[in-house]
């Protein structure tokens, strides 16, 4: 395995409109830089490329056209190339929203789509060698934030703060890892850390929902680089119902989040380079599957400019794309838009993998994606959901008929699990 990557400060100026909670929130101050952080992978027969941002989310458009573009500079496939945004609100406007699709900051866009290529352009000639592991560990840094009443009705917990105390629905705290190790060193190059929660930690009322910041997965980012060297990328998993313990509660609550999370990185490194056996991967590849699903609009959203960008007036219905990348025995999951942590780690259940992991935003941004029982029960999230509830399984088998396939693609057929992925299995001791 040998990987290319660079990290770039994506700051908008002070000034720029934010996607916050609001259309027209406009930024006061910075307080700490956003980040674009890509990472090519080439394992002597193929390439991906992962590229994280903190930016709330892209456009599927825009999606597709950098993918497209990335592609021809490298060589690949364009869906070789995963786009995932950690969905900060400390961030410019950079998608369409329903009746404000001149808030699009298309400046801004135009020089990032610059920026990406620029950087793609010189991957090739930074390839280096490097040692392959991969972790999870458990973090308890997130909450659902729907709260179901016995009669089965949700309450939305950031509108219903005294209802805190009984928020015990679902969360994926898995905080899973890739390590890239100089050979036969304990010296990272990079560190890719994965962990399911909006980055709502820092974003108070006021002039707190006002600054330019990458918040939590920043704090995580600027940690883990200064204790441990190699550079750092976050990935936000399926949160579309998760946030922060402490959410909006300002500068202290994200940074020591981020901190908390990159010792939970910190810890994962130590037990993966001491069993090598377990967590090193032996002989790693990578590659990459796209497959879209055909989804109706739910009639409410039908030829409605009120809650649906423009550019999908008109249209019955529209296809969800469901993308896999993989770095060894790791699949990232690019979903299109805000899954919620249900659905996110039914795929992952389901993974042929080792480990599946989930990339939020990667492929557009058709908002909240709920199980079906949420659209029962009402909500926020219910509310937001585009497309028909009955194709919510759907989505998830589609993901997961990708990863089995892409596995067998790469792999070979998934029947052994003794042998599957060049993975040494773990050998049970007997009772001597």
């Amino acid at each position: 395995m040998k990987i290319a990557l660079f990290k770039r400060v994506i700051s908008p100026e002070v000034g720029a409109r934010l996607s916050g909670y609001q259309m027209e929130d406009v930024s006061f101050s910075k307080l700490d830089d956003l980040y674009m952080t890509g990472l090519l992978a080439d394992d002597g027969e193929r390439k991906v490329l992962l590229i994280s941002f903190d930016l709330q989310c892209f456009d599927e458009a825009y999606i597709r056209k950098i993918r497209r573009e990335c592609g021809e500079l490298l060589g690949i496939p364009e869906f070789h190339v995963m786009l995932t945004c950690t969905h900060t609100h400390g961030g410019p406007q950079t998608n369409a929203e329903a009746m404000y699709d001149d808030h699009v900051q298309w400046p801004y866009l135009n020089n990032l789509e610059a920026a990406i290529l620029e950087e793609c352009k010189q991957l090739p000639d930074k390839l280096e060698e490097v040692d392959t592991f991969f972790y999870s560990i458990k973090a308890d840094e997130n909450l659902n934030r729907r709260v179901v009443t016995a009669d089965n009705y949700a309450c939305f917990l950031p509108h219903r703060a005294e209802l805190r105390r009984l928020a015990d629905g679902f969360t994926d705290q898995e905080l899973g890892s890739l390590f890239f190790m100089k050979p036969g060193t304990r010296f990272p190059v990079m560190i890719i850390g994965n962990y399911a929660a909006h980055p709502l930690a820092g974003h108070t009322m006021g002039t707190g929902g006002r600054r330019i910041s990458a918040d939590f997965p920043g704090a995580f980012c600027e940690y883990v680089k200064q204790e441990l060297g190699g550079e750092c990328m976050f990935i936000n998993g399926a949160c579309g119902d998760l946030i922060p313990k402490e959410d909006e509660l300002g500068t202290d609550a994200f940074r020591s989040m981020g901190i908390r999370l990159g010792k939970g990185v910190l810890r994962s490194i130590l037990d993966a380079l001491r069993n090598p056996d377990r967590f090193q991967m032996k002989s790693p590849k990578v590659g990459a599957l796209s497959r879209t699903l055909s989804v109706p609009l739910r009639p409410i959203y039908r030829n409605n400019p009120n809650i649906l960008p423009t550019h999908y007036l008109g249209m019955d219905t529209f296809d969800l794309e469901m993308q896999c990348l993989v770095i060894g025995n790791v699949c990232f999951v690019g979903v299109p838009g805000e899954l919620c942590a249900e659905m996110g780690v039914e795929i992952k259940w389901h993974s042929p993998f080792r480990k599946a992991l989930i990339a939020y935003n990667a492929t557009a941004c058709h908002d909240y994606i709920c199980p079906a029982s949420f659209l029962l029960q009402g909500g926020y999230e219910a509310k937001k959901h585009q497309f028909s509830p009955r194709k919510s399984i759907e989505l998830v088998k589609t993901a997961v008929d990708a990863m089995f396939d892409l596995h067998d693609e790469l792999y070979g057929p998934t029947d052994d699990y003794e042998t599957v992925n060049n993975h040494v299995t773990l050998q049970v001791p007997s009772n001597k």
